[in-house]
């Protein structure tokens, strides 16, 4: 099968299954599911690709939400291509990174490579990955072993604006425990040692340390306790934080900093603080020229402009999309769901998410992500380009 022939094949593919990759699109969008528990995504995905014909691995590397899927002889001697799903949502918000629409296009995609994988010599493999909004799912995959053999990966990203890609940086959640002790506010205030001032200090501290950060840098926290009533000085408070850095070295130099300066609550109120760095570090985002000019190529073709994110302002935000760029080619690119200046995480972005905006976008993804496939199925040497390119950046 020629390229053109393929291209033709996943166009068809895709319109035949237009109606089950929007309605998989609104049924995750419906049902919002938080880190590490998209049980009903996970299962509504491993059934479609299971009634297509594609080999699922349910539960995949040691993850109840994660999945496998594979398409392909294994013994083809293409290259072997990842496509990515994300599905978990946000508390309250719903599905305000448009992880539904990242699902379907991840979806569709599938089932156009299914359909010519053989005909071109390749293997697909699909990865439903959980938790990454917070949970780094992909990071844990990737310690099972989710990126052995794979050539290279993709997935596509719901945003304002359809561009090549978006400025990740390095992240790691952070979780801070104070200690102090309780007594009556009002009859023995002096007796207690205050949890909650430690914590305001603390987060005053990094307010202040936020002046001397690189521009690059980004340190913000809420309160997850801070006591249980007026009348009793607080024994306890929490907080959890977000450290993110433009590098994973640079957020090595910035870790301790924002340490010192939690620290230094505890310091005056005499208090004891406690921290935990969470277990999945998420490495920043690694673009590929090489995948961003075939992707950009077929985007054109069904009307979408894709702009460079040279060419726009910096957007800065972090995914464990950005640890499996750090290991193979990965191709990342934003695709547009809502008006211009609609931000990401916010409820108008939810909805858009869910609309019409988010449906084309799920078709359009797929369409453009199976075609990208058909390229490098075709042509070994655009992968051999990528993975140079990933190995000339490291």
């Amino acid at each position: 099968m020629d390229p053109t022939e393929a291209l033709e094949v996943v166009a068809t593919t895709i319109d035949r299954h237009r109606s089950t990759i929007i309605e998989v699109s609104h049924r995750i969008w419906e049902h919002p599911e938080l880190c590490f528990e998209e049980h009903r995504a996970h299962d509504l995905l491993c059934e479609v690709l299971e009634a297509n014909g594609l080999t699922v691995e349910r539960g995949a590397f040691g993850l109840p939400t994660a999945f496998r899927a594979s398409a392909g002889d294994p013994a083809a001697a293409g290259p072997t291509l990842a496509v990515v799903c994300e599905y978990d949502a946000l508390p309250e918000i719903g599905h305000a990174c448009g992880h539904n629409v990242i699902a379907a296009a991840g979806l569709g995609a599938a089932l156009a490579g299914a359909a010519v994988v053989d005909a071109l010599g390749g293997r697909l493999v699909v990865l439903g990955t959980p938790a990454e909004e917070g949970g780094g799912g992909k990071a844990h995959m990737i310690d099972a072993g989710a990126l052995d053999g794979i050539d290279a990966a993709m997935m596509v990203h719901p945003a304002d604006a359809d561009l090549d890609a978006f400025w990740a940086i390095a992240i790691q959640e952070l979780h801070v425990d104070y200690a102090g002790e309780a007594a009556h506010a009002a009859a023995a205030p002096h007796r207690g040692r205050n949890a909650l001032d430690a914590a305001v200090l603390g987060y005053t501290a990094v307010a202040a340390l936020r002046q001397h950060i690189e521009a690059h840098e980004r340190v913000h926290g809420i309160f997850t306790a801070g006591g249980d009533k007026p009348n009793v000085v607080p024994h306890r408070a929490s907080m959890q934080w977000y450290v993110r850095s433009g590098t994973t070295e640079s957020l090595e130099r910035l870790k301790p900093r924002v340490l010192a300066a939690l620290e230094s609550g505890a310091l005056a109120t005499g208090c004891t603080m406690t921290h935990r760095w969470g277990d999945a570090r998420y490495e920043e985002l690694r673009p590929n020229a090489t995948l961003d000019r075939c992707y950009a190529a077929h985007a054109a073709s069904v009307g979408r402009t894709v702009r460079s994110r040279a060419e726009t302002p910096e957007f800065l935000g972090s995914t464990d999309m950005g640890n499996v760029s750090q290991r193979v080619p990965s191709l990342h690119p934003m695709i547009a769901v809502a008006p211009p200046g609609t931000a990401i995480h916010t409820p108008d972005f939810a909805v858009a998410a869910g609309g019409p905006g988010g449906d084309r976008a799920a078709i359009d993804g797929a369409r453009i992500m199976a075609s990208v496939l058909v390229d490098l199925w075709s042509d070994p040497t655009l992968v051999e380009r990528a993975r140079a390119e990933l190995d000339g950046a490291t």
